[in-house]
């Protein structure tokens, strides 16, 4: 009797023949021709003499589960199988709490590469950056894992500790960092005042109620005083939801599309629009991003560029344009496959290229140079300032010094904001005065 199985027998276990044959099945997609026999068959060949003679025994279920990661990992870095605790994973980083390092990660050449680090995480405290490649976990070679594998041996529980041997550009050799790992909560959005009338929001991360919590951070900003200016900061920001992006963008512009999607199937080609009316009443807006920017923030970058809302300041985001559905096989298995790619509303694709910031500001250590001139403050018996604004010129230098120093990207922003302010008040006044003026009437002769 032969060994050769039928190829029903060998792809039956995990449902892939009925797929493949089946056109209600969820994997089946409606091609003109016929199915490759040829390449099944071949399939089937390679199957079979790895369950007969691979060195250790591999039960037919593991054997399927390994084959069908390989077809995955073949397609995409963002295309992958998912599992039970994979699911419920996906499922508590979008709902904004789970346990372990605090890391947006992806698959690169076979090596877990570092998106972001999520703000106030043990990744974060620990110095990891955006394009690190981690090649080993508790020196175990990531080589060879699929990225589901290697985010379940990053996580674990609050207060264990992991070794991760990092690759960074620029440096000579691999270092390892040992990190503990905590609870991670990750807050979506915060706000504060950089100088009176200047406000800044962060958003770390697209969850489900983002565009809730932005609205409302920005009612409490306006609260306090008039908003002359907003930096809305989207650098390291991995991405998210998808609808949370099309919620944020639409506070800060009068309707139309924030993003559209592209692809195969029949529900995959879908127009995101902004609700009407913008929150903010035309207010000067400056959009931070940079290499960690993915995804569902490069999505507001784009609308927020197009509708020609915000300046976009720093540099170069992710280029992580493609979006991913959940096709559920059972109870407890499901694959994350990418289905569409996402253009901005001027039809720009984001995938493999990003978003171009309009003013390129390198993130740099700025150190201000210190002059020792005498000015008129100095003077013995110098007159008084009849305005009395000293003390709030003063606050408002301090501050500005200490944006130079900590981070010299939102300083650039901030001094924007400054001067499109100003433009904009002088140009306000300028028309108030042209239109107070009394109309000279002409000579009559």
């Amino acid at each position: 009797m032969s060994n050769h199985p039928t190829l029903k027998n060998v792809l039956a276990p995990l449902g892939l023949f009925l797929a493949l044959t089946n056109p209600g099945s969820a994997l089946a997609v409606e091609e003109p021709g016929e199915l490759p026999l040829e390449e099944l068959r071949t399939f089937a060949d390679v199957f079979n003499q790895i369950r007969i003679g691979y060195v250790e025994e591999i039960d037919d279920s593991t054997l399927l589960e390994y084959a069908i990661q390989g077809m995955l990992t073949g397609l995409d870095p963002h295309s992958v199988y998912m599992t039970k605790d994979a699911f419920d994973n996906l499922q508590s980083t979008t709902s904004g709490e789970f346990s372990g390092l605090g890391l947006e990660v992806g698959m690169e050449d076979g090596f877990v590469t570092v998106v972001s680090p999520i703000d106030g995480t043990p990744a974060d405290k620990a110095g990891l950056q955006t394009g690190d490649v981690i090649l080993k976990l508790d020196n175990i070679s990531i080589k060879g894992m699929s990225l589901n594998e290697a985010i379940e041996k990053m996580r674990g529980d609050k207060g264990s500790k992991i070794e991760l041997t990092i690759g960074r550009q620029g440096e000579t050799k691999p270092f390892n960092l040992t990190l503990e790992r905590d609870i991670i909560r990750v807050a979506s959005v915060r706000e504060r005042w950089l100088e009176p009338g200047f406000g800044y929001i962060r958003i770390a991360q697209f969850q489900k109620r983002t565009g809730e919590d932005v609205s409302k951070s920005l009612k409490k900003l306006e609260e306090k005083e008039a908003l002359k200016g907003l930096v809305l900061d989207l650098r390291n920001n991995p991405g998210g939801v998808l609808r949370a992006s099309v919620d944020v963008a639409g506070l800060f512009i009068d309707g139309g599309t924030v993003v559209y999607t592209e692809g195969r199937l029949d529900n995959s080609e879908v127009n995101y629009k902004a609700t009407a009316g913008d929150v903010t009443d035309g207010t000067p807006v400056v959009v931070l991003i940079n290499g960690g920017s993915a995804s569902a923030s490069e999505i507001v970058a784009g609308a927020l560029q197009d509708h020609s809302r915000a300046v976009l300041m720093g540099t170069q985001s992710f280029g992580k344009g493609s979006v991913q559905t959940i096709l559920p096989l059972s109870d407890s298995r499901a694959v994350k496959l990418t289905t569409a790619l996402y253009f901005t509303p001027n039809g720009r694709s984001i995938q493999a290229q990003g978003i171009a910031p309009d003013i390129t500001v390198e993130r740099a250590k700025v150190t201000a140079y210190k002059t020792n001139r005498v000015t008129e403050a100095d003077l013995a018996g110098h007159l008084d300032n009849a305005g009395g604004n000293e003390e709030n010129a003063e606050a408002a230098t301090s501050n500005a010094k200490g944006l130079l120093s900590s981070d010299n990207q939102l300083y650039e922003a901030l001094s924007l904001l400054k001067g499109l302010n100003i433009l904009g008040a002088r140009s306000q006044s300028a028309a108030a005065q042209a239109k107070a003026a009394p109309v000279e009437k002409p000579a009559e002769t």
